[in-house]
C-alpha cells in the first residue's frame, strides 16, 4: 500500500501548477488541498510550510483531514524538490537511461529559469514581453527534433508547462504591467513566424496531457 499523499495547492500559482502536474501523470494516489494565497489558513504555516508557500505535501502517516494533518506524516516543500520526489517515488516520470535522466535535470535547470524569469518579468515588473521570445529561442535548442523535452513526457515538461500556459492566457489578453498591445504582438509572433515552429509543435503535445488541460482552460 503506497504511503498517503496530501498536496497542498493554489490554481492561480505556477509552481504549485508543476506538481500537480507531476501528480496527475504519476500513478500515485493522492490528495488535493486548495489554499487560498490571500487568506491562509492559520493552520497551514505551523503545521504544514514554515514559510507559507505552495506548493507543498504530507507524505505518510495516517489517512486524515488536510485541514488536520497528522505529526507522523513528513512535510516537505518547494517545487523542484516535489516534481523530483515524485519521480524517485513513480519512477515511470524520469526515463530509465541515467544519461536522458540527467538531460532531463539539466533542461529543468536550464529552461525553467529561463521562460519563467521571462514571463514574471513581463507581467509583475512591466519589462517587454519579447523577452519570451528569447527565452523559447533558448528553449528550442534544447529540445530534439520530435517529442517532449528529452522525447518521452517527463517531469521536465511538467516544470515548464504552468509558464507556457500562463504566458499565453496573459499575452493574448494583454495582462500585465507592459505596454498595451505589446503581450499580443509578442504571441502573434509565436503563432507565425516559422523561427517558432519547434515551439508551437511542442506546446501543442504538451496542451495535448490529460494531465494538463484542465489547467489550461482554467489558468
Amino acid at each position: 500500500m503506497p504511503e498517503q499523499i496530501t498536496l497542498y495547492t493554489a490554481k492561480i500559482c505556477p509552481w504549485a501548477h508543476r506538481a500537480e502536474i507531476t501528480l496527475k501523470e504519476s500513478n500515485l494516489p493522492y490528495k488535493r488541498y486548495e489554499i487560498d494565497l490571500k487568506d491562509k489558513p492559520e493552520w497551514y504555516a505551523p503545521k504544514i510550510s514554515s514559510v507559507g508557500k505552495v506548493p507543498a505535501i504530507t507524505y505518510g502517516g495516517p489517512d486524515v483531514s488536510p485541514e488536520d494533518p497528522s505529526p507522523e506524516s513528513q512535510k516537505l516543500a518547494e517545487s523542484g524538490v516535489l516534481i523530483q520526489f515524485f519521480a524517485d517515488l513513480d519512477q515511470s516520470l524520469l526515463p530509465k537511461d541515467p544519461f536522458t535522466r540527467a538531460k532531463a535535470r539539466f533542461f529543468i535547470e536550464t529552461a525553467s529559469p529561463l521562460i519563467s524569469g521571462a514571463f514574471l518579468g513581463a507581467v509583475t515588473r512591466g519589462e517587454n514581453p519579447e523577452g519570451v521570445l528569447t527565452a523559447i529561442e533558448a528553449i528550442q535548442k534544447l529540445l530534439p527534433e520530435e517529442g517532449y523535452a528529452v522525447g518521452e513526457w517527463s517531469i521536465a515538461d511538467a516544470a515548464v508547462t504552468p509558464f507556457f500556459a500562463r504566458a499565453e492566457v496573459a499575452f493574448k489578453n494583454d495582462l500585465g504591467k507592459y505596454e498595451e498591445g505589446k503581450g499580443k504582438a509578442t504571441w502573434a509572433k509565436l503563432e507565425t513566424d516559422e523561427k517558432y515552429a519547434r515551439f508551437r509543435k511542442y506546446f501543442a503535445d504538451l496542451k495535448s496531457r490529460k494531465a494538463s488541460k484542465r489547467h489550461f482552460t482554467r489558468t
